[in-house]
């Protein structure tokens, strides 16, 4: 059970590499013992060459049999090491394609189960790569790695054993570019080439996420003439992009081009051939046994230089693992023990003050202060409550509240008396629907997105919701009518999907209805029929709504006046108006654009007349 305290959830440690990857430890076995044998057989050609290369330069005549048996060994070698190699990738990939499942599986479910105030802070592009590239990149890391870093060792190992017997001072000196080589890693690893790889991954979700939002604010955009103000988001970001790959290359070119040196054939058989000629004039070494040097140095070298070239996609599945971790690790939405049932639907704000506070990622200058302070309020049944303000006054976030996409960081928010962190999260949105002026649906038909709350509804059910949202006709339009699924065969417009969660809302005849500036993208006749769907059911229901438009203030039995997160008046649209305070100051300037609005579509109404 995740426990809570006065800011919010308490994280459990962040799960390691080895937590997540235990459950395959089996599988991860398997692909090491095939590798090692597959590692070990593939020496059995090279020594047969070596071999067959003494007994061809020893003098006297060459034993026909005992070179058949060589040349069977070293072949018989070759197909073990191809067959036990093939079989441990195979595993491998196998393994791969479980691993990423289930870390997908795990990121769903985590996705699903953190605080909705976290999720709003994260980009649709972040959290796409996170879930899709991210843990495709942990590929090399599951597929490749165990292979490659028991060749890294099994061959040198046994390859240095052989040669240890044939000369070990000639061994030293073939061990000299594997050490040059592995001396310079660290030069890869240092603060600064780690700070600079981080950058770099950050401009690369930057990028991803300014490619997402703008593909899917296009049409805004082109409307009101932002395009180049969206480009300029893009170039910036490839900007920072360039930039940040510029100074991570920068950083490793040299280390990456001295390994490669190192570890490159000429200069391996350089170094064998200048000590092998040293030993051989000095008469230490016989000139049959600089054979095995020749062709096992390379192989010192070989596993090494494949781990140098894979070392790019290791750190980037190091990196890409860091970031599922810390995911993994976000609290979920605390649960009670043992949950209450809330008695009506009275809805009360006692005290309630909520900060960010470094939490759900807000790590700029919002972290740290209040934006709700001291709310005091109630909402009766049957009740509508009009909440206004200035942008950044603290309006979304406090109708927020309501379903529980935050708790506030002191006093409570009580439904039917119970306060909603006692309240399962199933009872609870059996309770409170809402909907908002960033509507998201999803990818199945509209008659699945409109039943979302309500799975088991009729079909009659959901076309009286659709009917009352004033979205039924439209609906109709296409192709295959409620059959059609969003993103394929339907294209709805911003005002059609607030239709849509609008009905998904009706539909679901929740007690506890909160709307955010819900018919914000409908126009004027849309959003009298919608206001005029909710009136029919507003005895029963009680009603938090975020309103901008005079109709919208005007129906509701309270108004709440925020200023900087505290509520400086409160009272009927009349009394408020007869106070000539904040909210007459407010309704003057919105009833003035207004008239601006319409005096301008009249105008406009007039040149077309001409």
């Amino acid at each position: 059970m995740t426990s809570t305290g006065p800011t919010g959830p308490t994280a459990p440690p962040p799960p390691g590499v080895a937590r997540l990857l235990r459950p395959y430890a089996g599988g991860f076995a398997i692909v090491v013992v095939l590798q090692v044998i597959g590692a070990v057989a593939g020496l059995a050609p090279l020594l047969a060459v070596v071999e067959l290369g003494r007994t061809l330069l020893a003098p006297g005549p060459a034993d026909d049999g005992h070179v058949r048996n060589v040349v069977i060994v070293g072949a018989a070698g070759l197909l073990v090491r191809l067959l036990f190699t093939a079989a441990s990738s195979g595993v491998g990939h196998l393994l791969d394609t479980r691993v990423q499942l289930s870390l997908r599986r795990q990121l769903a479910a985590r996705l699903g189960r953190v605080p909705i105030g976290w999720l709003a802070r994260r980009r649709n592009g972040e959290l796409a790569k996170l879930v899709g590239e991210d843990v495709s990149a942990v590929h090399p890391l599951i597929a490749h790695t165990p292979g490659e870093l028991v060749s890294a060792f099994v061959v040198p190992l046994v390859s240095l054993g052989y040669l240890l017997t044939v000369d070990w001072r000639l061994t030293l000196i073939t061990l000299i570019p594997v050490l040059l080589a592995v001396a310079l890693v660290p030069l890869m690893m240092t603060p600064a080439r780690l700070r600079e790889q981080k950058e770099f991954d950050a401009a690369m979700g930057r990028i991803s996420a300014s490619v997402v939002e703008f593909v899917q604010g296009i049409a805004v955009v082109k409307a009101f003439g932002g395009a180049e103000r969206a480009h300029g988001t893009f170039r910036t970001a490839v900007g920072d992009f360039t930039r940040s790959f510029y100074r991570m290359v920068r950083g490793l070119a040299g280390v990456a081009a001295g390994m490669q040196v190192a570890l490159s054939p000429p200069f391996v058989l350089l170094a064998v051939l200048v000590g092998g000629a040293y030993r051989i004039t000095g008469g230490g070494l016989a000139p049959a046994d600089l054979l095995p040097f020749l062709l096992l140095g390379l192989g010192l070298t070989a596993p090494v230089a494949a781990l140098g070239h894979g070392f790019d996609d290791l750190q980037t599945a190091r990196r890409a693992v860091g970031r599922i971790r810390d995911v993994l690790a976000e609290p979920s939405l605390p649960e009670p023990v043992r949950p209450v049932a809330p008695e009506g639907h009275r809805v009360e704000l006692r005290d309630v003050r909520f900060g960010y506070e470094g939490r759900f990622g807000y790590e700029d200058a919002e972290a740290g202060r209040e934006v709700l302070r001291g709310i005091d309020l109630v909402l009766e049944p049957g009740t509508i409550t009009a909440v206004v303000g200035p942008s950044g006054s603290g309006k979304s976030t406090l109708v927020q509240l309501l379903p529980r996409f935050y708790d506030p960081t002191h006093g409570s928010v009580l439904l039917g008396g119970v306060d909603l962190r006692e309240v399962g999260s199933q009872e609870l949105y059996r309770r409170v629907s809402f909907v908002f002026q960033d509507v998201r649906l999803l990818r199945a038909s509209v008659a699945d997105n409109i039943a979302l709350a309500v799975p088991h509804a009729d079909r009659d059910a959901v076309v009286r919701a659709a009917r009352r949202a004033s979205i039924h006709d439209r609906v109709l339009e296409l192709p295959r009518g409620y059959d059609s699924v969003i993103g394929e065969d339907a294209r709805l417009s911003g005002g059609e999907a607030q239709r849509v969660s609008i009905a998904r809302a009706l539909l679901a005849d929740t007690p506890v209805l909160v709307l955010d500036e819900a018919t914000a993208f409908a126009d004027p006749q849309t959003e009298q029929a919608v206001r005029e769907a909710l009136a029919q059911t507003r005895e029963k229901r009680t009603t938090l709504v975020i309103a901008h438009r005079l109709e919208t203030i005007a129906d509701a039995d309270t108004v709440v006046m925020l200023r900087d997160g505290e509520i400086v008046e409160r009272g009927t649209t009349a009394e408020l108006l007869a106070r000539n305070g904040a909210f007459a100051e407010f309704w003057k300037i919105h009833a003035g654009a207004m008239e601006a609005r319409a005096a301008e579509a009249d105008a406009m109404e007039g040149e077309e007349a001409r």
